[in-house]
């Protein structure tokens, strides 16, 4: 598998549009691997991403039911709600970082080293300190906060604009331009719904653990 991130310049960041430009030439992956723990619900989930010299620009649109989302502080945990979540590799070796953001734009954001789990979490991770995860900008087109679930169905959308400036103290200096090449996963998950599920973009194994990083595949800068 492998995705090829276009260019684009900074009025991506104005736009919250799957099909305005110029979201409408980037080229869209489908996050469609449901694990076998999931509920019956099944939402269609797309991702679409952009890059500038200084920025990575990430856009989920989604087609779902049985939205929830109360988490609103930074940090929290919004995996348990209705959620898009992607996890990037820059630097092989170096850890990977987990943007996970529900649908009403609240972000958690941790860079992971060692994703074994142990008494107390990882085996080696940190939070994002808020002063660097506020510079990573996220729009979304539900409400913070969605309470009580909405059952019907409903499209929509999250976009995450991620300076190269969140990733640079902990694996050093980055360039975006053609021939780079990451390794990352795109997720769909909504643990605390009336029907939770779990989807990915490039297959897992058996395991539900979305932290496993050799299951990443490549992200190519053209």
């Amino acid at each position: 598998m492998k995705y090829k991130v276009k260019p684009t310049d900074l009025s991506a960041c104005s736009s919250l549009d799957w099909l305005a430009p110029p979201w409408d030439q980037a080229n869209s992956l489908t996050v469609g691997r449901f694990h076998t723990q999931s509920s019956s619900h099944r939402p269609v989930v797309q991702a679409k991403l952009l890059y500038d010299p200084e920025h990575l620009y990430v856009m989920f649109r989604v087609e779902d039911r049985y939205v929830r989302s109360v988490h609103t502080e930074y940090q929290g945990a919004v995996c348990r709600d209705s959620c898009v979540e992607f996890f990037v590799e820059p630097v092989p070796g170096k850890g990977y970082f987990n943007f996970e953001s529900n649908a009403g734009g609240t972000l958690h954001l941790s860079y992971i080293e060692d994703p074994r789990r142990g008494a107390n979490g990882f085996a080696k991770y940190e939070f994002i300190p808020q002063e660097l995860g506020h510079q990573v900008r996220v729009k979304a087109t539900l409400p913070e906060k969605v309470d009580p679930e909405i059952k019907d169905p409903i499209t929509w959308l999250s976009k995450l604009t991620i300076p190269l400036n969140v990733f640079r103290p902990y694996v050093g200096e980055l360039a975006l331009r053609p021939g780079v090449s990451w390794r990352a996963n795109f997720y769909k998950c909504a643990d605390d719904t009336s029907h939770p599920h779990w989807a990915t973009w490039a297959p897992i194994g058996e395991q539900l653990n979305f932290h496993q990083p050799r299951y990443f595949a490549p992200i190519e800068f053209v």
